[in-house]
């Protein structure tokens, strides 16, 4: 606490804290907070900004403990006259998990398409630090990261150590005039544990309630006394947004349910998850966001009939060209905004009292996903309308101007005219409210432009007609490539 203090009193650099509601993180808001508590009420001269970013798709259950300790914390701080400002962050609506999977068609997250880290965990710290720093010129985040986390962890620390201007603080490599302090850096999770347990929440949130959350997110559903390096603890659980499909399996929120059976209200939201996780090409269009086709090469194993092979089938492996799948195609992303709403509706009908009012998908992610669908891909037929009143029984609130001349009527005409045909239902919705949307437009400029490129990026006879002609093209590619290639090596004589 010492450190804390001499480092706090230093300069006039305010100081950003990032609190998650775990383990870490409420131990260094601790160690935080009992050091300026120390001090006397004019040394208290900067703000510590407690920063929790909610991605909006997070464990409710830690979601719901994280709001009661933001709160519990502001009148703590007011009462105590300490400079600890909580904040809780959300990314952009634009930005959110559903608006990027619903309205875009995003596919569910996977490691070579970490879309969602950036969008609902990064930015929104970065933004509030960028301001912070644009206020005060320099800010100092506080982080409760350890070595003993990970191994890759610890390499990472010990890199941007040998760049250090004191113990423990290191230049930020992401965001300029900013550094870290790490206080609890060589901390083992036992540790954090003894301190949490021996040392009383400040601002009254009992962490004895933070451990049986801990506990009843863990498989054996303990947290025993550490007598030894073999013995298991419950610092391994990890919380994080119930949608992830980074991860093999929830384990926490499968543990939480398994071992509680008051948290069985969550069923619905894992059985969503799960079905997220799924084998998810055939749901997703063969173009990509912008309409061109993307090849490459995948491994098919085939069975042939075979006499002399086992069983008489033979698996013949071959490769074969296919298009890099897009995003989901219009009718799944209806059914994920059908089982978001689903699981919502069941899920409150089971929660605790305190949880029957929440909301897995908000209100104003509702309104950016119509406007997506209507505006940016062009479907007029205005399903979030339809949907959310056949799921909820209620009436969706009106947000956007409804003087549209094309609607469910004229996409069912369009529809029945192009029978199963999707590519040229596609192209024709798109076309005609492309050329509507110039309709009422003074000067039409722009509209010729704007078919083109529709006509140029989806005028394809069918997906083998799409195939045909990408392969066409990277063909020609390759074609030109190897000549500029011979001809600037001299192969060719004049």
């Amino acid at each position: 606490m010492t450190e804390i203090q001499e480092y706090y009193l230093l300069d006039s650099i305010p100081w950003v804290l990032g609190y998650s509601g775990g383990k870490d993180s409420t131990a260094i808001l601790q160690l935080v907070w009992y050091a300026l508590k120390k001090l006397r009420p004019e040394q208290r001269h900067k703000p510590v900004h407690v920063i929790t970013t909610d991605t909006m798709v997070e464990n409710p259950v830690v979601s719901t403990w994280v709001a009661a300790s933001h709160e519990r914390m502001k009148q703590a701080a007011e009462s105590e006259g300490m400079p600890i400002r909580p904040n809780l962050l959300l990314p952009d609506i634009r930005q959110t998990f559903w608006v990027n999977l619903i309205g875009r068609g995003y596919p569910a997250p996977r490691h070579k398409f970490r879309w969602c880290t950036e969008r609902l965990k990064i930015m929104p710290s970065n933004r509030f630090i960028r301001e912070v720093v644009r206020s005060s010129g320099e800010a100092m985040l506080v982080l409760g990261t350890r070595k003993a986390e990970s191994s890759k962890r610890a390499a990472n620390m010990d890199k941007h150590a040998q760049g250090r201007l004191r113990p423990r603080i290191s230049p930020n490599s992401k965001l300029p005039n900013s550094l870290i302090y790490t206080p609890i850096e060589d901390w083992t999770s036992d540790d954090v544990w003894q301190f949490l347990m021996q040392v009383p929440n400040p601002w009254g949130h009992p962490n004895r309630d933070l451990v049986s959350m801990y506990r009843g997110a863990t498989d054996d559903s303990e947290c025993p006394l550490v007598v030894d390096t073999s013995t298991p603890t419950c610092g391994n659980s990890r919380f994080g947004c119930w949608v992830c499909t980074l991860v093999e399996r929830d384990k926490s929120m499968e543990a939480m349910i398994r071992n509680d059976r008051e948290k069985e209200w969550m069923t619905p939201l894992l059985n969503l998850r799960n079905e997220l996780d799924e084998h998810d090409h055939h749901k997703r269009d063969f173009r990509r966001m912008n309409g061109r086709i993307h090849l490459y090469e995948a491994k098919e194993v085939e069975e042939v009939e075979d006499p002399d092979a086992p069983n008489g089938i033979r698996k013949v492996e071959r490769r074969v060209t296919k298009p890099i799948p897009g995003p989901y195609l219009k009718r799944y992303r209806e059914d994920w905004l059908r089982k978001v709403l689903l699981a919502q509706q069941e899920a409150r009908l089971q929660a605790p009292e305190e949880l029957r009012s929440m909301e897995l998908i908000r209100m104003e992610e509702l309104h950016e996903i119509r406007r997506i669908w209507r505006e940016e891909k062009h479907e007029f037929d205005d399903r979030v309308v339809t949907i959310y009143e056949e799921m909820t029984g209620e009436k969706f609130p009106q947000a956007l101007e409804d003087n549209r001349a094309l609607g469910s009527d004229e996409w069912e005409m369009l529809d029945e005219l192009c029978g199963d045909d999707d590519v040229l239902l596609d192209l024709a919705t798109k076309l005609l409210s492309t050329t509507m949307h110039y309709q009422g437009m003074a000067r039409r400029v722009g509209v010729y432009k704007a078919l083109d490129k529709l006509l140029e990026q989806r005028a394809y006879e069918s997906k083998t007609d799409a195939i045909d002609s990408a392969l066409d093209r990277k063909a020609r590619k390759d074609d030109l490539e190897s000549l500029q290639l011979t001809l600037g090596s001299g192969g060719i004589e004049a």
